[in-house]
């Protein structure tokens, strides 16, 4: 006998809810240790899960396409009978509103996907419960084994009994996209998982950013510990976030702006030396789910490096897109309307396309290792 349907019951217990930033979409907020305290996640996951991460908390917004307001009483059935969840994961002094439109622009083009968008890593409402934490507390591995962590303790992935397929297909950019290669595929099932890197700060073999990144760490430690140098981080600053944000749109500018004054300089500094001083290779050389997506004019990562060390890794020419853009080539600024947008509506094919193969692979058994379609 089959086991009973699978619970979505977390979906009710949401800290707010409301319109969502594209048309027809609907959007809400949820903190992992609300759903603790009312009973909607178990202790043993929940809890268990910040504890062995040393978080505070994880927070997220989820995106669903729907024409009327989702009564309450459907949201549970929602969410849960979908083909998959599309998981946006941002990068280093970022949150979860620096996609802007891109979660509710993907689930309206497939109305049978789900979008959650995190905050991760020590920023948003994730913060750590050390304000300095260890680096590898801020490393894109960790960062892995707490996303791991908490679509299991969601129950986001295909439970026993239950019949149709399932996908989880993440997203990430920058840190968020160097932390897609330390996933493990011996825990996914075949076609369940599908990765979508854009601009990957992975920086193995990169020793000009590597060097950047290092510096960056240690020159805002050494702000955090000696107030004397806080003017020069006011000088610095600026030039870093314009950096990071050129060509996107005004909004991701102030949302950076917004999360670096908000986030404990401990933990801004230990992320970029834990990127600039990251040397974990154990990455699984599998790229038939995994696309990349670099921009030709990415001052934080750069373009040669990254082809270097995605041929060094042997992932197929096919996987790898360039386009004409910066570090955030799919936000449109006033800049790069012409060029941004259309990587944009390329990302969001490049997402749609994996989903549908892992979608089809798990039905059938049948999926190519195929490039960009």
């Amino acid at each position: 006998m089959l086991a009973s349907q699978p619970t979505l019951s977390w979906a009710r217990g949401y800290v707010q809810r409301g319109r969502g930033a594209v048309a027809n979409t609907q959007v809400a907020h949820y903190r992992l240790s609300d759903l603790v305290n009312r009973w909607f996640v178990s202790a043993e996951e929940g809890r268990g899960l910040l504890m062995r991460r040393g978080l505070v908390d994880f927070s997220w917004d989820v995106i669903w396409p729907e024409d009327f307001d989702t009564p309450d009483d459907m949201l549970e059935a929602r969410l849960r009978d979908v083909e998959g969840y599309v998981i946006f994961v941002h990068g280093w002094t970022g949150n979860r509103s620096i996609w802007e439109e891109l979660p509710g622009m993907v689930v309206r083009e497939n109305r049978r996907l789900v979008a959650l968008a995190v905050d991760h890593n020590g920023f948003g409402g994730s913060r750590f419960v050390n304000p300095n934490p260890p680096l590898d507390s801020c490393c894109p591995p960790s960062a892995m084994l707490t996303l791991q962590g908490w679509v299991d303790a969601l129950k986001l992935r295909r439970q026993p009994g239950e019949p149709a397929p399932k996908v989880i297909n993440f997203v990430g950019h920058s840190m968020g996209g160097a932390t897609l290669f330390y996933l493990n595929p011996i825990l996914w099932r075949l076609g369940e998982v599908t990765r979508y890197a854009i601009a990957p700060a992975l920086l193995l073999n990169d020793s000009l950013h590597r060097a950047f990144y290092t510096a960056m760490g240690l020159g805002i430690s050494l702000v955090n510990r000696i107030r004397l140098f806080e003017p020069i981080e006011q000088l610095i600053k600026p030039g870093m976030i314009d950096t990071l944000c050129a060509g996107a749109a005004s909004f991701v500018k102030q949302a950076h702006d917004r999360q670096y004054a908000e986030t404990p300089r401990g933990t801004t500094s230990a992320t970029f030396q834990a990127m600039g001083m990251l040397d974990n290779w154990e990455i699984a050389r599998q790229w038939d789910l995994f696309r990349v997506l670099l921009g030709h004019k990415d001052a934080l990562v750069g373009l040669l490096p990254m082809m270097d060390l995605l041929s060094a890794m042997e992932m197929p020419a096919g996987h790898v897109r360039v386009v004409a853009g910066s570090h955030y080539m799919f936000s449109v600024g006033q800049e790069t309307v012409f060029q941004h947008a259309q990587n944009r509506d390329l990302a969001i094919e490049d997402i749609l396309s994996l989903h549908q193969r892992a979608f089809q692979l798990q039905k059938t058994g049948v999926g190519g290792s195929r490039g960009f379609s």
